[in-house]
């Protein structure tokens, strides 16, 4: 094992072991700016949680990241991560859900998997189609994932790494 495998390793373990108790925050009344609601202020930092889960897994699997947050300017979209996985370049999308907590009833919340609807994927195939041509690297072989990580307050958060999830 090389250093920088170690080194994901050792990062994931201690990112894991900071997860162990969700991704999410459990709600409370907090004080924000009248533009943004306090639900949509809480998912957005689990979903800059999620993404931090997210490179440190898909480093310990093995991928050697590139791009995060790649946009191009004038096309609608972003992909989280951009990585080599071998030889193959892999865009990976990645997906963070909040379930409500253990033992909560509720109705069945769709699986983060599902956000990748047409839309999403027509953007992120215009998007990665740029990525490669700016870097001359369209010959190359390349894939997209889906990692979806669903995460309830007190319990360590789900993760499912799709390979190849959707083709252009």
């Amino acid at each position: 094992m090389c250093r920088s495998e170690m080194l994901a390793q050792l990062i994931f373990a201690v990112v894991r072991f900071n997860a162990r108790k969700g991704l999410a925050e459990a709600a409370v009344a907090e004080s924000s700016p009248a533009s943004v609601s306090p639900q949509k202020e809480r998912a957005l930092r689990t979903g800059i949680r999620g993404e931090t889960y997210a490179y440190w897994y898909l480093r310990r699997q093995g991928y050697t990241m590139v791009a995060r947050n790649y946009t191009f300017p004038g096309l609608k979209g972003e992909i989280d991560m951009i990585g080599y996985d071998g030889p193959v370049l892999a865009f990976v999308e990645v997906k963070t859900r909040s379930l409500p907590s253990a033992g909560a009833s509720g109705i069945a919340l769709p699986s983060p998997e599902n956000a990748v609807d047409p839309e999403k994927r027509r953007n992120l195939l215009r998007t990665a189609k740029q990525f490669l041509r700016t870097r001359r690297l369209e010959p190359i072989a390349h894939r997209f994932d889906v990692l979806a990580i669903e995460t309830r307050v007190g319990s360590p958060p789900t993760v499912r790494l799709h390979k190849g999830a959707f083709r252009p």
